[in-house]
Parts: structure tokens; C-alpha cells; sequence
């Protein structure tokens, strides 16, 4: 493994990057590579295999995507651009797909194909119909970003042609390994030409994945845009932790919403259900917010993330799956409703903020029964905070570490809507209406055929009874009914007697 630190500001022209690729990160704002970019994009660039390594939110996407868009457009040692994909880019998620088809198309802007086509840049993932996408690979993808069940349905169908790639990328492989896309991703594998560039970007790097590496990738050089010491973590990120209980999580979210300079904000939970509570809560305190996690459809889900990277809401609840897929440079604080699973998950989580050198806030509640799992957590980062103070959303300290104004509450205005609310249904309403009959204490009343029925067979007996009346009552038998017999039919009868 080779790590190195950069010494010297080039620009992507320096290192060798095509005008056009260069005129659209310049328009985009991006001049000078970051670390990562730097060291990679000349082996990248040059043909070789690479495993990227870097902390989140320092450039790894343009990091592979630059020299890859720069590889099958220049004609050197990659087929033709005839419309079959010539790079695939395979991702986790489907936020993450979205993500790095945009950052992908938005550099490819002035990049042509055979023809004078433009250069195309195809998003396939899965919570969407099949059509468009099949129409989009049909109308010519030179590259394709997906996530990997999606891929291996379109290319089992025949719709994708996997033969012709000259370059193949792997981001954020310690997601898919988590996820169990490992048996997917060895059935592409299997797919793909032999002869091909290979690269492999995540910004942790656990055995499995160097595993993983050797069976794809040919004498891949492995880099480290950052020291072996450096922490796992932004520098520029500031972490508090304090021990909260369940009950008061969410009033001190209310206050720590309300901090001076807060901006966009993330909140991560572990599970989908409290994700959707979080946001319900917040949102009728007042605070403009929305949800995305797994019960949500995808269209929900990508309503909640643009109306978020728009400023329309600016509090986003999400599970980890979201961790790898929002890429927004001005997210202020992440707070840990919820203690992640591991110390990866918790890197990737407040990576959120911090990014491109601005700097962040991020703070974890930990209740007493996630304690051990927080006690691993700290001592595998060294964050040195083991035992976090005993913290409630009126302790003086709360207000003074995190900047809250003194006369900061619970609530703020008047009840919203969240955004990515899970549509209510036809069976909900039902079940909307069930209780509330039920809180109502009214008798349910039996019928048939739209009309009222008891059990007798000889119809309604209690056809003439007055409202508030049983069957009982009207028949004069206020005892218990006796037990009925079936009678059988003479056919029947006489079956059992033969």
C-alpha cells in the first residue's frame, strides 16, 4: 500500500485531464483536485488498477470518474463509444446511484461520442420502473451507474450488454459487502471482459474488501490520501456525545435544532420506524423536515432528498442507507438519534458534515442500553469520550457546548407536513375506521345481505326489536340460547345409514 500526502496545487489540466472535462468542473466551481484526486488520477489516468482510499466527502466520486470519463474518450486501449456501455460504475444504494450519475453527467457535459452524439451517463437502480430504463440503454449508455440487482436483472433479460466494458468501478465496496451485494457483484464480475481497468474507491478498507480486490483487479495500487495515523474522521468536525434518554431524545433534538449557525441538518436512526417517528415529531413542533428510509417508495424518497438539496426542508431523518448517498457540502450538524451499528457506520454518518474543508457539528445521544455498543465505538476512533455525560433537554451544559439561545423549546411554530410521509392507503383507512368505531362503543351489528341477521336459520328473529334491544330481549329469552343442531338432509341421512 502506497501513502503519500500532497505537496503541490495542480489543477486537473496539470494532470492531464481533457478541456472539456476541465471547462465543466470549472463552471461547477471545482478548479484544484483534492488529495485523493491528486494521487490517484495518475495511475488512473495512465491505465493501472487503483484502490482509492479516503475519508468521506473528500472527492472520491470525481476521484475514479474523471480519469474514467477521460479513458473511453480518448481512443487509447478502449473500444469504440457505439452506444454499449464501455464503464460501469456499480453502487450500493439507489441515493448513491442518483448521486454519482449526476456528478458523472455534470462533468461529461461537453464529451461527445462517435457520431457527435453526446456523451451518455445512465442511472439503473431499483424502486423504479423497468421501461425507462431499458428505453435509456436502448438509445446508447457508454456509461452506466447501478446498483447491483438491478444490473443483474436488466443484463439477464438482455437488455444490458456487459461484454463490451473497458473500465469497471466499485464505490463504497464496504457498503455492498454489509448489504450482501458480495454474490451479486461476483456474478457481474463474471460478465465483464477480462481485459479491463478496474477500480475500487471506499473510505474504509476492512479485509473483506482487500479480499475482494484480489480476485477482480490486476496488481492494483492501493492509496491513502491521508496519513496511517490521521483520524478516521473530519478534522474540521466537531463530535459531542451525551447520554439521553429515550423518552427526551427528541425535545433535545428540538433544542439543538435551534443552535446559532445551524443550517442543514441530518438526523440518523437505526431502524425505518423510528426514522418516520422522528420526522412526524418534528414536524409538528414546527421544524421543516423530511424522512426517507426503506418504507418509502422511491418516489417519496427522491422527493425528500431534492426538496432537502433545494432548502425547502432543511432537517433530513434518514437510516444508514442514506449515509452513502447525500453528497451536499453545506450540511451544518448530524445528530446520532440512534447509536450506529459499528464505528464504519458512524464515519460514514458524520461524513455528512465537515466536508470540502468547511466544518461541522455532530452530536450523539446514547442511552443507557447502547452504552457498550458507544464504549466500542469510541475506543476503535479514539474519540476519548466513553462515558458521555448524563444530559437532559434543560441541562445548562447542553445549551453552552452547542450554542442554543436560553429561551429555546420544545416547539416553534405551527405543525407541518413532513416530506417522504409514507401515502395512506385504502386498508388504512379501514383501520382508521375500525378504531375509531371501537373508541366510539358502538355495537357492531351483524348482517346479511346488507340486511340485520342473527344466527337463527329461520331469519332475523330480532327483526321487531327496538333500538338498544338484543335478539334476546325481543324473543322474551333472556337465558343462554341453547346449542343448535344441523340437521342433515335425507340424502345424506340415508348415505350415513347405508
Amino acid at each position: 500500500m502506497s501513502t503519500l500526502t500532497s505537496t503541490t496545487e495542480l489543477t486537473f489540466a496539470n494532470l492531464g485531464v481533457r478541456d472539456e472535462i476541465v471547462r465543466a468542473l470549472t463552471e461547477k466551481g471545482i478548479e484544484r483536485p483534492f488529495a485523493i484526486q491528486e494521487l490517484t488520477m495518475p495511475l488512473a489516468l495512465a491505465g493501472d488498477d487503483v484502490i482509492g482510499q479516503a475519508r468521506t466527502g473528500m472527492g472520491k466520486t470525481l476521484a475514479f470518474g474523471v480519469p474514467l470519463l477521460n479513458r473511453i474518450t480518448s481512443g487509447v486501449g478502449v473500444r469504440a463509444l457505439t452506444g454499449a456501455p464501455r464503464a460501469l460504475v456499480v453502487v450500493p444504494t439507489r441515493e448513491l446511484c442518483m448521486q454519482v450519475t449526476e456528478d458523472l453527467a455534470a462533468a461529461a457535459k461537453y464529451l461527445t461520442a462517435d457520431e457527435g452524439r453526446r456523451l451518455s451517463v445512465v442511472s439503473i437502480y431499483g424502486g423504479r420502473p423497468y421501461e425507462p430504463q431499458i428505453e435509456a440503454l436502448q438509445a446508447g449508455a457508454d456509461v452506466v451507474v447501478g446498483t447491483p440487482g438491478r444490473l443483474l436483472d436488466l443484463a439477464q433479460q438482455g437488455h444490458l450488454q456487459l461484454g463490451g466494458l473497458s473500465m469497471l468501478v466499485l464505490d463504497e465496496a464496504d457498503e455492498m459487502l454489509d448489504l450482501g451485494f458480495l454474490p451479486d457483484i461476483e456474478r457481474i464480475l463474471r460478465q465483464i471482459p477480462e481485459d479491463r481497468q478496474s477500480m475500487l474507491f471506499s473510505a474504509t478498507m476492512p479485509g473483506p474488501i482487500i479480499t475482494l480486490a484480489r480476485t477482480f483487479m490486476n496488481q492494483p495500487t492501493h492509496i491513502r490520501a491521508e496519513a496511517p495515523h490521521s483520524a478516521a474522521t473530519h478534522d474540521t468536525t466537531e463530535q459531542f456525545a451525551y447520554r439521553a434518554h429515550a423518552l427526551d431524545k427528541v425535545e433535545m433534538v428540538s433544542r439543538i435544532l435551534q443552535a446559532e449557525g445551524r443550517g442543514a441538518t441530518m438526523i440518523f436512526t437505526r431502524t425505518k420506524r423510528t426514522a418516520q417517528k422522528v420526522a412526524d415529531d418534528l414536524a409538528e413542533r414546527g421544524f421543516k423536515v423530511g424522512a426517507v428510509h426503506g418504507d418509502l417508495g422511491q418516489i417519496a424518497r427522491e422527493k425528500a432528498l431534492k426538496a432537502f438539496r433545494n432548502g425547502d426542508i432543511d432537517v433530513l431523518v434518514a437510516t444508514d442507507v442514506a449515509a452513502r448517498g447525500i453528497d451536499i457540502d453545506d450540511i451544518t450538524h448530524v445528530i446520532n438519534y440512534q447509536i450506529p451499528e459499528d464505528e464504519q457506520a458512524y464515519v460514514h454518518r458524520i461524513g455528512r458534515t465537515g466536508r470540502a474543508g468547511k466544518t461541522g457539528i455532530a452530536v450523539t445521544l446514547v442511552d443507557w442500553d447502547e452504552l457498550p455498543r458507544w464504549t466500542m465505538i469510541d475506543k476503535a476512533l479514539g474519540l476519548n469520550t466513553p462515558d458521555p455525560a448524563e444530559t437532559y433537554s434543560n441541562s445548562p451544559h447542553l445549551y453552552e457546548e452547542l450554542g442554543i439561545p436560553a429561551e429555546a423549546s420544545g416547539t416553534i411554530g405551527t405543525p407541518k407536513k413532513p416530506q417522504g410521509q409514507r401515502p395512506k392507503t385504502e386498508r388504512d383507512g379501514q383501520k382508521a375506521e375500525r378504531s375509531e368505531r371501537a373508541r366510539s362503543g358502538a355495537p357492531r351489528r351483524r348482517t346479511r345481505g346488507g340486511q340485520p341477521a342473527t344466527g337463527h336459520p329461520g331469519g332475523n328473529a330480532a327483526t321487531g326489536a327496538t333500538k338498544g334491544e338484543s335478539a334476546a330481549e325481543a324473543t322474551g329469552n333472556t337465558g343462554t340460547s341453547p346449542r343448535r343442531r344441523r340437521r342433515r338432509k335425507p340424502a345424506e341421512a340415508g348415505a350415513h345409514a347405508d
